[in-house]
């Protein structure tokens, strides 16, 4: 008789269905106004790291995001690795949350910017994080699967496709960049241990992203005298004005309309998820021959989808 259970696999796998351990990393990037953007990431892993004439990273996001937006369209970012420290992974938190990067960025930063070494003259490479003990500064290799292609403009609700299988846009929602290391910036102390050599004493203290999340704390340890994971709170995502809601139910299907009641269903949804939440509504409607959504329908569009994620437990 084994000793493990099957654990179904679902979206997220490594999230929802395993405990996976991962760097935090903040990755900057340059806005179309020239302004910063910090995106929060764990999906960073090595890619190409012998025998080729260049070493890389691969990276894996949402390709509605605002880092993946930005990648596209300047092929630069850095990835700054932050060290264990309870203040910055909260930071990490609020800045991984989903959300337009105007709003998230305009509250006080708790990093120190400063610029990177590479292509310092190059407007599209973002400012590195100072308190960071080592970035890799990078480019996104648009060679590879002829990912070059895609542009920020069809993304909407997701990419209609076609999808890439490694390199690009992969899925409707899902994007893989195969990041070339263009610079190692390290910290001096950490530099000296590298190059002269490392004892125990040498290593930076790095926190350990689980991987595993619910609906209301991330999950982590802390390195290295706290064995036990700890949990940092997810922000309460802010509600959205009804107008903006009503605004983007309306662009949906001319055929389908929402009540107002409906809509104050949505006001706590990331703005984000908004259409893809009203396009799942609309869907049903179609379905079942209603044009005008209620709350009423609303309620029974969410038990329903509630009874669909029992089922898949």
């Amino acid at each position: 008789m084994s000793s493990f259970k099957d654990l179904r696999i679902v979206d997220n796998f490594y999230q929802t269905s395993a405990f996976f351990p991962m760097p935090t990393v903040c990755i900057s990037t340059v806005n179309p106004d020239g302004s910063l953007n910090i995106g929060s990431y764990s999906l960073v892993f090595p890619y190409y790291i012998a025998g080729k004439d260049r070493y890389a990273m691969l990276l894996e996001c949402r390709n509605t995001s605002n880092t993946c937006m930005n990648i596209l369209r300047t092929h630069k970012c850095a990835l700054n690795f932050i060290p264990d420290d309870r203040k910055y992974f909260r930071e990490a938190v609020r800045l991984g949350f989903p959300g337009p990067s105007s709003e998230k960025m305009k509250e006080p930063l708790l990093f120190t910017m400063e610029d990177g070494q590479a292509d310092p003259e190059d407007k599209n490479r973002p400012k590195v994080i100072a308190q960071a003990f080592q970035v890799f500064e990078c480019t996104w290799n648009t060679e590879l699967e002829d990912a070059g292609r895609f542009k920020v403009e069809d993304i909407d609700d997701g990419h209609p496709g076609p999808y890439n299988n490694f390199n690009g846009i992969t899925s409707k929602y899902g994007a893989h960049f195969i990041l070339s290391i263009d610079k190692i910036l390290m910290k001096e102390k950490y530099y000296d241990a590298i190059v002269n050599g490392v004892n125990k004493n040498s290593f930076p203290n790095v926190p350990v992203d689980y991987g595993y999340r619910d609906s209301t704390n991330f999950w982590y340890t802390r390195f290295p005298k706290i064995t036990k994971p700890v949990s940092e709170p997810i922000p309460a995502p802010k509600e959205v004005d009804l107008d903006s809601i009503r605004y983007a139910a309306n662009r949906c299907d001319p055929d389908i309309k929402f009540s107002d009641d409906a809509l104050k269903n949505f006001v706590k949804v990331p703005r984000p998820f908004l259409k893809t939440v009203l396009n799942g509504c609309v869907a049903w409607a179609k379905e079942n021959n209603v044009t005008l959504i209620t709350d009423e329908h609303v309620k029974i569009i969410n038990d329903k989808r509630k009874q669909e994620k029992e089922k898949k437990r």
